[in-house]
């Protein structure tokens, strides 16, 4: 018998995502925006603060679904344009083996003077109602949410919570899929054919900046092109292949446990022009980003 589909376990999920981050452009993209963009996107965020008794720019930042290495060169980047600040970091990440990664990431840094860290093992909704209850609630000079909308349960209050934890030059950066990109377009049609064990929202660019429009921000877009290599994907047996095809879906051996028919449908979706492209004979998926940056 063909054993039943099922979601990716957290250690899967991360898994699966270390194989797509081999094979795309993503982190590439993200390094792109932050050298082209970031300096001036963070060159109005210092405030003063009165640290030791004597005066000192102090930056605050609320880092969400981290990835650690993106977040480093952000902070190198902050470092940079505002050399000497006190830099006073906090991060949202429920999953323990990411949280993990991002300590022994910092304790690696020799050059991550005048930063501080502060690790919330939560989810974002986690981290909302602790505050809440608290009845405190920290401003942050620069939020940034990278590709983590797609696992909230309530997009448009969890964007309007941490909108208000910005302090008031405050930026709030979103990082989403784009409405370009091959994932739009499978998941607008192709959703029936994606495993209903996968529990996140299919959502690109276009559903956050309905949701600023509405709470009336101001906000910029940045579309960034970023590709994926997935040849593998078609190659039967290939496991670097199998391991891409469970990002994908978000299933465990999707290859393994998924009806013919529903493989099948789904590499030929795979290969649409809407989802991706051929170069020297590779299949390219698009992964194109939206760089959404919102104004206190």
């Amino acid at each position: 018998t063909i054993p039943s589909m099922r979601s990716l376990t957290a250690e899967e999920y991360v898994e699966a995502f270390k194989s797509f981050l081999e094979h795309s452009t993503e982190h590439q993209c993200m390094d792109e925006f932050n050298r082209e963009q970031m300096p001036t996107i963070v060159a109005g965020i210092t405030r003063l603060c009165h640290h030791m008794s004597h005066k000192a720019e102090q930056v605050s930042l609320l880092l969400g679904d981290s990835r650690a290495g993106v977040d480093l060169k952000m902070i190198r980047i902050l470092q940079a344009v505002h050399p000497g600040v006190f830099i006073d970091n906090e991060i949202v990440e429920p999953n323990p083996q990411h949280v993990a990664a991002y300590k022994e990431l910092v304790n690696q840094a020799a050059d991550l003077q005048n930063v501080s860290f502060i690790w919330h093992q939560l989810t974002s909704l986690e981290y909302e109602q602790q505050v809440k209850e608290r009845g405190t609630h920290k401003k942050f000079d620069f939020i940034h949410m990278i590709q983590m909308l797609y696992r909230v349960e309530d997009i448009p209050s969890t964007i309007k919570f941490f909108h208000s934890c910005l302090d008031h030059h405050g930026k709030l950066l979103i990082i989403i899929l784009s409405d370009s990109s091959g994932w739009a377009s499978l998941w607008k049609k192709h959703r029936d054919c994606l495993p209903a064990t996968d529990s996140g929202h299919y959502i690109t660019c276009s559903g956050i900046t309905e949701v600023l429009q509405s709470l009336g921000v101001q906000h910029r877009v940045y579309e960034l092109p970023s590709g994926w290599d997935i040849t593998e994907c078609f190659s039967e047996g290939d496991a670097a292949g199998g391991r891409m095809m469970d990002f994908l879906t978000g299933t465990k051996n999707f290859l393994g446990t998924a009806p013919p028919a529903l493989r099948r449908r789904l590499q030929a979706a795979l290969r649409q022009p809407e989802c991706s492209s051929t170069r020297d004979g590779r299949v390219i998926f698009s992964n194109n980003l939206s760089m959404i940056v919102v104004e206190s």
